[in-house]
Formats: structure tokens, sequence, C-alpha cells
């Protein structure tokens, strides 16, 4: 019974019509602090729900704050993993949250990060196992960020090592996998066609404008992504709806960046 419980949960990730997804990651207060847009999580839920978000990612401890009883449906991922940049090694990610958790709190799915390349890479490796086998268990979604991060990794948006990173998060049994983008469609082709489980692309730092971001969207939907996780550029932007909107037009419907962008106007 566990399948069809990842397959009722993992559908709720979605827009049944494109099976893609749009996930709004808000897990960052964690890892950088009460930053702009998660000081009140539950004003930006209501914002990107408006947009059309498929779900939001968030740690445990804000789920009761970024519930939304009202309006638009919008899907729950509860981020288990955590560092902070006050660390020593931010990159060391640790456990801090179990499925079961997850469960009684009825979310849709479970996420974790994982750096490959870091100096803690061998526990994080341990740790996605072992968050795997309880998943498959329990019938959860596991949404995998495969980073390339670590003192040998001289380029994180190297091609050959996200395509490598993504195929662990895959070998090791995650239903979705977020990483990078390669900068390109045809570097990022190779990424997808070496990972068999869904990629979606992580948004990462604060993009110059919609149009960088859009592009970069565009761009690994035409590579074969299955959608975008896409945090602080939404959550810090002047518009979350909008913008969360016209990130739907171009995951959901393949719209030109040029008519999403209208959706700004």
């Amino acid at each position: 019974m566990s399948e069809i419980g990842k397959k009722i949960r993992i559908e709720r990730l979605m827009n049944r019509e494109s099976r893609n997804m749009v996930i709004i990651p808000l897990d960052h207060g964690i890892s950088d602090g009460p930053i702009e847009g998660l000081i009140n999580i539950t004003d930006t839920v209501n914002r990107v729900a408006e947009g059309g978000a498929n779900a939001v990612l968030m740690q445990k401890g804000m789920v009761r704050y970024g519930h939304r009883g009202y309006g638009h449906d919008i899907g729950l991922v509860v981020h288990i993993s955590a560092s902070s940049v006050l660390s020593p090694d931010p990159n060391a990610k640790v456990q801090v949250c179990t499925v079961e958790e997850v469960i009684k709190m009825g979310a849709d799915a479970v996420s974790m990060h994982i750096n490959v390349g870091s100096d803690t890479e061998a526990d994080q490796l341990e740790m996605l196992g072992k968050i795997s086998r309880d998943c498959t268990e329990w019938g959860m979604p596991l949404l995998a960020m495969m980073y390339p991060r670590g003192k040998k990794i001289t380029n994180p948006h190297d091609p050959v090592n996200v395509a490598h990173a993504a195929r662990i998060g895959a070998e090791l049994g995650a239903d979705v996998v977020k990483t990078v983008y390669t900068g390109d469609p045809d570097s990022f082709r190779d990424v997808v066609r070496g990972c068999p489980v869904p990629v979606v692309i992580a948004g990462g730092p604060k993009t110059s404008t919609d149009m960088e971001l859009l592009e970069m969207i565009d761009g690994a939907m035409e590579a074969g992504a299955r959608g975008a996780a896409i945090g602080r550029n939404v959550f810090q932007h002047g518009d979350p709806v909008r913008l969360t909107r016209a990130i739907c037009e171009i995951v959901h419907h393949r719209r030109p960046v040029e008519e999403a962008l209208e959706q700004l106007k």
C-alpha cells in the first residue's frame, strides 16, 4: 500500500494537467535567520498560494504558522535537515526531523538537503539512505536537494558534477531531485537524462532581473525539467503573487518568457 500512498501524495504537489510542479521553499529561516519575506510566513504562504504555487516547503516548526485553512489549497513539503550560516561548516547538514513527525503534520512529502563533495558527505549520504527507507515504509514522497558543494568543488554549476549529484539522489531512492541549473539547456539536458526521477531546478542566489530568473526556468524546462523550486527570488520579490503566476505560466503552460512577463505588468 505504500506505493499508492506515494502516488497520491506526490500528485498533490503537481499540476494535474502538466504533471509539473512549482514549489516555493521557505526554509531559509534556519540557515539565514528571519530574513525579508519570511518574517511573516503566513502572509508569504498566502501570496504564493494565490499565485498558483503547487506547494510550499518549510521546517517543522513553521508548519503551524504557515498552515492555510482557507482559500486556494497548497501542498506541504517538510524539510528534515538543517545547518546555519553561523556554523563552522554550513555545508554539514544534520537530520532534525523524522518521517513519522512529518506524517503527523499532514504533509505531502519530505525533503532533505545533501551537499555532495562536502567534508561530511558520507554522513549525509547515510542519512539520505535511511530517510529513503523510511519514506518507502510510510508511503511518503522524498524530495532530495542534491548540490555539488565542498572544498574540491570549484564550480558548483559544472554539468558533470551536477549530473553526478542528481544521479546520487535517484540512486538512493529520491522521488524528486532538486538541483542547480547548469547555465544552458544543452548541458542541463544531460543532467535530466542521467537522472531517472523528475528533476526540478533551484532558484539559487537572488537574480538581478525577473527576465533572468524566468529565462533560467524556461531553459531548464526546455531541457526536460519537471518544474522549479524557487525560494528567495519569489518570497523577496516585490510582488510574489504575480511572479509565482509568471513562473507557473512557463512551468505548466510553457508560455514564452515574454508572455510570462506580462503577468508582472
